[in-house]
């Protein structure tokens, strides 16, 4: 068994901008756990957005977890919000932006996982 907690997993700021902690990761444990997926956690504080990017060969999936937003994937744009969920496919463009008083809060789940050469962040 593994156990962790979002709240003290060690955040970056990533290339598009988020607040992000990598929560799992198939590089954590070797050959202990097969994961086919990663999971982050990310958010964005009132009026932030991320950069517009992408994932070139990976699905991404992002659950809502607090707060309300924008999502823009490729030219569809809806608005989000707790226990929302996103699909997104690979190569499609996507962002999403904070539009509530509170933190936007969510996870990312990326299969297969998430690699930095996959993503590319586009200029605004």
């Amino acid at each position: 068994m593994f156990k962790t907690t979002i709240t003290t997993t060690k955040s970056i700021t990533a290339s598009d901008g988020t607040r992000l902690s990598e929560i799992l990761h198939p590089k954590f444990f070797r050959d202990t756990y097969m994961l086919p997926y990663s999971i982050a956690h990310a958010s964005l504080q009132k009026n932030q957005s991320s950069t517009p990017h992408l994932l070139k060969n990976s699905t991404e999936l992002y659950i809502i977890l607090d707060g309300k937003g924008i999502v823009t994937v490729d030219d569809e744009t809806k608005e989000v919000k707790k226990d929302d969920i996103i699909l997104i496919p690979p190569g499609a463009v996507q962002s999403i932006k904070n539009k509530d008083s509170s933190t936007l809060s969510f996870l990312c789940i990326v299969s297969p996982p998430w690699k930095k050469e996959d993503e590319e962040v586009l200029k605004q």
